[in-house]
């Protein structure tokens, strides 16, 4: 018997001696080389769809010139400057504060007016749900410095309460917010902002700034709400060393209670993005080639804060937003889309339309987008015209572009026919228009073993190898008898190239 237990005790030294092996393979050094070895978690990957929230004292006043970002408010009144799409003389926010509040309101007023009274969080989870979404983000801080949560750092930095739960709405509005995502599928991230326009800190001693309020702040962020992903931003004011951010990675991946599972993205300093971090971020851009794990962000309307200068029109469609998706996902990413409630926490309905327009195509099609990968190449372009058609003389990029890339060419430019996806061996080819008796993929071999169905019902379609190409039998459906509006998914299922 003795014999027996000191082999149970050895069995059990040598496995503790492996897990303590393997952890120590697993610490993160506070570097780049070996923070950019530490792999994204899978599922965001297969996520495919998120939804971003600003939200914060910026919603009160809710304005800005059309083409521009209205949760700068701050920025824009007190620099008196201006940037975005179109042109300025840079003071409309500033003149819009003086004659609507009066030239001695501070943009601090708008905490206490921050009410946030309409606020369900439980109703926020479900539209997130039936959205079809699989994370959101809120900006749990943006760059005016104030938080949803009841940040002790943000007040002693700034001096006065300026968080959530000590003035306007008095509540922590971030926990309400995780506790409810965590009752669902959704996963929870934070938006956190580095910097802050205005923070006597900042302004006084940068780095001081970075050690001694961001970074402790960070940690209490992290630790009270143990978010899924960390959207970090205003980090371009400086290298990553002055930020000491590898150090702060080092501490999420080692010693936060997160650590082995919190996805984060790649602005974490000038330099770094594009370069470093986790999943790389675009900002009203197009695509990225797919090689590393990446993110669009944009808002279905221009500005990512609830803008009432916004018009009806000034939001993207039902059709403009799904094949914004299709071709983020075609290329391998995600898409972030935001939404911007206003100052008592209502969801504006048209934003609530857009995102239910979004599920309801999902749960039709979801099986051709979430757990997809890019295919050899993200889509067919037409044989005539020039591809890759952009507007001149915008900074960024307005979603109608898809639109004149697909549905609604420009003279001499062609047309995106099909996006791709693939699971394994099974390729999704998804049309933004509904065939004409035939559908022609180029370069696609088919095996034996294919066998193509249009996804979301059980017709299974006749198809033909002519030589490199294949092509589809389409059968003649009545707009009653398509599965879906916008968008139609084919799968093919065991190519062999």
């Amino acid at each position: 018997m003795e014999k027996v237990n000191n082999i149970v005790f050895g069995l059990l030294t040598l496995f503790l001696m492996g897990s303590q092996m393997s952890n120590a393979q697993k610490t993160i050094e506070p570097n780049w080389e070996s923070i950019d070895s530490r792999p994204i978690q899978p599922w965001f990957e297969d996520a495919k769809f998120g939804i971003f929230i600003h939200w914060g004292p910026y919603s009160v006043p809710a304005w800005s010139p059309k083409g521009t970002y209205s949760e700068w408010y701050q920025y824009w009144m007190q620099s008196k400057s201006l940037f975005g799409n179109g042109k300025f003389t840079g003071t409309e926010v500033y003149d819009h504060h003086v004659e609507t509040y009066g030239p001695h309101f501070s943009y601090y007023n708008f905490g206490e007016l921050f009410t946030a009274r309409d606020f369900n969080a439980d109703k926020w989870a479900k539209l997130f749900e039936d959205a079809g979404a699989k994370y959101m983000m809120i900006t749990s801080k943006h760059h005016d410095g104030f938080t949803l949560w009841p940040s002790e750092t943000a007040n002693k930095t700034w001096g006065f309460p300026w968080n959530a739960k000590d003035v306007g709405a008095k509540r922590d509005l971030l926990k309400e917010l995780e506790v409810a995502v965590k009752k669902t599928d959704v996963k929870f991230g934070t938006y956190y902002s580095l910097y802050e326009w205005f923070n006597p800190l900042w302004k006084k001693d940068k780095e001081k700034f970075a050690l001694e309020h961001m970074h402790p702040q960070f940690k209490e962020l992290v630790e009270n709400y143990k978010p899924d992903l960390i959207w970090s931003d205003g980090d371009w004011s400086m290298k990553p060393e002055k930020w000491h951010s590898p150090e702060l990675l080092a501490w999420l991946f080692n010693e936060s209670s997160v650590g082995e599972s919190v996805v984060i993205n790649d602005r974490w300093g000038d330099g770094i993005r594009f370069n470093h971090g986790g999943y790389y971020t675009t900002e009203y851009g197009s695509e990225l080639d797919g090689s590393k794990p990446w993110e669009e962000c944009r808002g279905i309307g221009f500005s990512f804060g609830y803008n009432a200068n916004e018009d009806s029109w000034d939001y993207a469609s039902e059709r403009t937003l799904i094949y914004l998706l299709l071709n983020v996902v075609s290329n391998g990413g995600n898409l972030l889309l935001d939404i911007g409630p206003d100052a008592n926490g209502n969801i504006p309905p048209i934003m609530q339309e857009r995102l239910l327009a979004i599920g309801a195509w999902l749960k039709v099609n979801g099986e051709a987008i979430y757990g997809s990968r890019k295919w050899e190449r993200a889509c067919q372009w037409s044989k005539k015209g020039k591809k890759d058609w952009k507007p001149e003389g915008t900074h960024y990029l307005p979603a109608d572009f898809i639109l004149k890339q697909t549905i609604d060419p420009e003279p001499g430019y062609g047309v995106r026919e099909i996006f791709f996806t693939k699971k394994g061996k099974d390729v999704f080819a998804i049309v933004p228009k509904w065939p004409k008796e035939t559908l022609t993929i180029r370069d696609m071999k088919v095996s034996k073993n294919t066998e193509i169905t249009l996804v979301g019902t059980d017709i299974k379609i006749e198809f033909e190898q002519k030589g490199k190409h294949l092509t589809l039998k389409v059968p003649h459906l009545t707009p009653d008898e398509l599965p879906s509006n916008y968008a139609y998914a084919f799968k093919i299922t065991n190519i062999i190239k």
